[in-house]
């Protein structure tokens, strides 16, 4: 049975739990989840100016739309106040601050009506993020920039979270993946001819969970949660922010999600 926690009041390491369980969680907007998006939207609107970023794809060549997002999303990533953001967004919700680990935000565009599906605007196929070497007790969390509708976001798909999918993590390395496939996104316009794990098998998608937070709402699920961009056709490029946690108890306790099928060349 999956279940899907909206606001819910429990303290961090009993929602841990949960999430290695397959359940998801919802939050309402907090203050610092709104700083944030209102400072992605300032370097987003500052790129595109002095278009709008939800809909500047309709107005350039994909080419030039590539290259733009090559210089937006590295400044977004490394600026320091994502990270005061962040600790925010933690501190926030319930999580030590001494004990929690985050990355750097990766602030994610997913075009409309397939103009640009590689690269810096990659349209994930289903995979769980264990296939790309994340640690079984990795949390995603991930916010809408702009708002988002059931045809722009992202879909869980549930049925898979006790079942095992032949896939191709075997032939994934985490340190490859850093020394070169990151460094050449920007050059993946037209088809993405970087290696990445994929379902060596047919997938059945539905049912699905589409959850639709407001901007800034956030979503928290585990690495090894089965999921996949939406196939945009609302017209409008979506806008998200995604990063992860990891608990560093956890992490000397082997707590986490089970693994299902993930053998990484770089094993986490």
């Amino acid at each position: 049975m999956h279940s899907v926690f909206v606001d819910a009041a429990a303290r961090d390491d009993m929602r841990r739990e949960q999430l290695y369980r397959g359940q998801l969680f919802v939050y309402s907007p907090t203050p610092s989840s709104l700083a944030l998006c209102e400072f992605a939207r300032s370097l987003a609107q500052a790129a595109f100016a002095p278009l709008d970023p939800e809909t500047a794809q309709h107005s350039m060549p994909v080419e030039e739309y590539a290259a733009l997002l090559a210089e937006l999303k590295p400044r977004f990533i490394h600026h320091p106040q994502c990270k005061e953001h962040i600790r925010g967004i933690l501190r926030e919700l319930g999580c030590d601050l001494s004990r929690t680990y985050f990355d750097v935000p990766r602030m994610r565009t997913a075009t409309s009506d397939a103009y640009l599906t590689a690269g810096l605007a990659y349209a994930f196929h289903p995979h769980r993020d264990t296939w790309y070497s994340a640690p079984l007790c990795q949390v995603n969390w991930w916010l809408p920039i702009y708002e988002i509708a059931p045809d722009n976001a992202m879909a869980f798909h549930p049925r898979y979270w006790s079942q095992p999918v032949r896939n191709g993590s075997s032939e994934y390395n985490y340190d490859e993946w850093n020394r070169q496939g990151r460094k050449t996104a920007a050059t993946q316009v037209k088809t993405d001819t970087r290696k990445q794990p994929h379902a060596e098998e047919p997938l059945e998608l539905d049912p699905q969970i589409r959850l639709i937070p407001p901007v800034g709402g956030l979503i928290m699920f585990s690495a090894a949660q089965m999921h996949s961009t939406v196939p945009n056709t609302s017209g409008r490029t979506r806008f998200s922010v995604d990063f992860r946690t990891i608990h560093i108890d956890d992490v000397a306790a082997r707590r986490g999600a089970p693994r299902r099928a993930a053998a990484c060349a770089y094993p986490s």
